[in-house]
């Protein structure tokens, strides 16, 4: 199975710009294999791109011809006020986004062997201390309405007969971007804390570690169906902002009220507020081996300190 998993292979990738994206496809690039960016019609393209619409499709259906995998991460970004409008971009974005997708692919002659989705821990909703892993039910909230609705959009290519795999993403931690680039100007300045309770559990997991498990995913033939993408060592944020203070050596005397992340409406509640004690399961059985397993010495690592 190495020798097979080791073969160069052409794999599309939507959401290429995007925080993990440019890592996954820098990784797949070192290794050999041929990378196709999905891009947004109208965006500056090449040899090695693909026009397609979240609403329409793919609009050049036969630069796919042939390909060996599609890896799907395209999607508005969850943070920020979610307001109707933003809402509805946070579905549509995902949930037509994939089915069109899967109906594009599915039509192909020589269509994909794999088709490798992005999901969300958000399926599993608040949960206080229950451990979760994939045989758990579905949570209550907007977000696991999206999650629900997202995971059934590829059941086009899931029919044509290609493996699908839905990669259910905790909090991507690395200082290039996303939650942590965001926290450490605050946490540096000494102005950290926790936030509400601070028991809330955090599914968290290093950027390394959510690339090495798409390109598993993108490569093993073995790997379809629903896997948790988080830390085996999840913590809670009084932990996670003990850890982060004391590796930036910084004070976190501060602390956000539960009802002042109350303020934040549907998605402080669903986010910041959200206790997800989560393990993963099948990744582990699978003999996925994280790089990053524990948090503290992930953030002096990435942080250099």
């Amino acid at each position: 199975m190495a020798d097979e998993m080791s073969k160069p292979r052409t794999i599309a990738v939507t959401g290429a710009s995007g925080l993990v994206g440019r890592a996954l496809i820098e990784r797949l690039q070192q290794h050999g294999h041929r990378v196709l960016r999905l891009v947004r019609a109208g965006a500056r393209g090449g040899a090695d791109t693909v026009a397609w619409d979240a609403t329409i499709g793919v609009l050049e259906p036969g630069k796919l011809e042939g390909v060996d995998v599609v890896v799907h991460l395209a999607g508005e970004n969850v943070a920020g006020l979610w307001t109707a409008a933003r809402k509805r971009r946070i579905h549509d974005s995902r949930v037509v986004g994939t089915r069109v997708l899967s109906e594009s692919l599915a039509k192909l002659t020589r269509r994909p062997g794999a088709l490798v989705c992005a999901s969300a821990v958000g399926f599993y909703g608040s949960r206080g201390d229950e451990v979760l892993d994939e045989s758990s039910a579905r949570g209550a909230g907007f977000l696991p309405d999206v999650c629900v609705a997202w995971e059934r959009s590829a059941d086009p290519a899931r029919a044509a007969g290609m493996r699908v795999a839905h990669l259910r993403l905790g909090i991507v931690l690395t200082p290039a971007g996303g939650a942590l680039a965001s926290m450490l100007p605050v946490f540096r300045a000494g102005l950290g804390g926790v936030l509400g309770p601070g028991t809330q559990w955090m599914p968290w997991v290093g950027l390394d570690d959510v690339v090495s498990a798409f390109t598993a995913a993108a490569l093993d033939d073995r790997m379809a169906g629903i896997f948790n993408v988080v830390s085996p060592e999840p913590v809670t944020n009084r932990q996670f902002t003990g850890m982060l203070g004391r590796v930036l050596r910084r004070p976190t005397f501060m602390h956000v009220p539960t009802f002042v992340l109350k303020l934040a409406g549907q998605m402080g509640r669903e986010m910041l507020l959200s206790s997800q004690n989560i393990r993963p399961r099948r990744l582990t059985e699978a003999g996925f081996a994280f790089a990053d397993p524990l948090l503290e010495p992930m953030l002096r690592r990435l942080l250099g300190l």
